[in-house]
């Protein structure tokens, strides 16, 4: 039987929560992790359509780009749209999990799509992600406490390194006290130097995460007073980064390049700043609404910036600083992502009935 949380674990080694924007509101908002599943929907946005094609289709879990109960809410009731909405998926027993930014900046998210269905090559972030501060915890540990300190301190958050978990070291080796008549001492006695078998355990953790780290391991530790070192670490550069930039396989017209992510997209038409025979090369990506980043391609010097959606005041200083756009609308550039996901779930676990939404449309039509 699989379970929400077993999509979950998944979906969160593919695009980390880490990798989302600090004003993000990222993973489970809605549902039981525990609850088994068989049928899971993808969607850009959960709108009261997508809602309702998952109650009547059975779905246990939506995964939905963009998440629900992104501000805080004081009350749920069906007083409103929303409130009917989310009710009517509670009472069905559907569970709504959200990577937005984590997937549109995981390594094959949603960047890295556009970036390969567009044939671009070298690619790279756009705006590199900055490293995080770090140190190493090391504690002294009992042979009967080093499992269980060893389980507090990943618990708690610390032993990630990239994509694995759970990393330590241990060493054996031996250790030594002499408790005053004030102590009381888990092994040996008081009154007198001890050596105790003990085992060097390090692991790496954030710097946001040191205290809570250090409240699990002396929570688990058996000792009156665990030993234990704190180091600060040296940042190193930081994988990943924000939207994506790379070249075209050979440069073509800007009209050129924007028709073909029209057929790429099956979109609508796409707006353009700039001129339509002018030969572009360089390509900066930000699925959404990218215009935060537009200073970013500049400085990375882009021929064109492709994004889903920008400001009129964001046209203005494309065009002075000599950069091309193509705007083919936040829905267009974003669903094939969604589309892509539901794919790669269905790889995963081929027992699920696993498909993007077919009632969601992009509200914007054109006359």
């Amino acid at each position: 039987m699989t379970t929400i949380a077993a999509v979950i674990e998944y979906l969160e080694r593919f695009a980390p929560k880490r990798l989302a924007a600090s004003w993000d509101n990222v993973g489970l908002l809605l549902g039981d992790r525990a609850a088994p599943v068989s049928r899971v929907m993808t969607c850009l946005t959960v709108t009261p359509e997508s809602a309702a094609e998952a109650v009547a289709e059975g779905v246990q879990l939506i995964v939905s780009h963009h998440p629900v109960l992104f501000r805080p809410v004081q009350r749920l009731t069906a007083d409103n749209s929303e409130g009917r909405m989310l009710l009517a998926l509670i009472r069905a027993g559907v569970a709504v999990y959200s990577p937005h930014t984590a997937f549109d900046n995981t390594a094959e998210g949603i960047n890295e799509i556009l970036a390969s269905k567009l044939g671009l090559t070298a690619v790279k972030p756009l705006r590199a992600a900055q490293a995080e501060a770090s140190c190493k915890l090391v504690v002294f540990v009992p042979d009967n406490d080093l499992a269980k300190v060893s389980d507090a301190l990943f618990a708690a958050g610390a032993g990630h390194i990239g994509q694995y978990r759970e990393c330590s070291f241990r060493l054996a080796g031996t250790g030594t006290f002499h408790g005053s008549e004030a102590s009381n001492p888990t092994v040996g006695q008081k009154g007198r130097r001890e050596e105790v078998s003990e085992w060097r355990l390090e692991v790496v953790c954030s710097e946001a995460r040191i205290e809570r780290v250090i409240a699990a391991m002396r929570a688990a530790h058996s000792y009156e007073e665990p030993a234990y070192d704190v180091y600060a670490l040296r940042p190193s550069a930081a994988n990943g980064g924000d939207g994506r930039l790379g070249r075209l396989p050979a440069t073509k017209p800007l009209g050129v390049l924007a028709s073909s992510i029209r057929e790429v997209l099956r979109s609508g038409p796409v707006q353009i700043v700039g001129e339509l025979a002018r030969e572009v090369s360089s390509v900066a990506i930000v699925c959404g609404a990218g215009g935060e980043l537009l200073k970013d391609a500049i400085r990375a010097q882009a021929d064109v910036f492709l994004t889903g959606e920008m400001r009129f005041h964001d046209y203005l200083a494309a065009q002075a600083a000599g950069i091309a756009l193509i705007l083919p609308g936040h829905y267009a550039i974003e669903r094939i992502g969604v589309e892509e996901l539901a794919g790669r779930l269905q790889r995963q676990w081929p027992e699920l009935k696993v498909w993007a939404s077919h009632r969601e449309c992009d509200p914007v039509a054109w006359v």
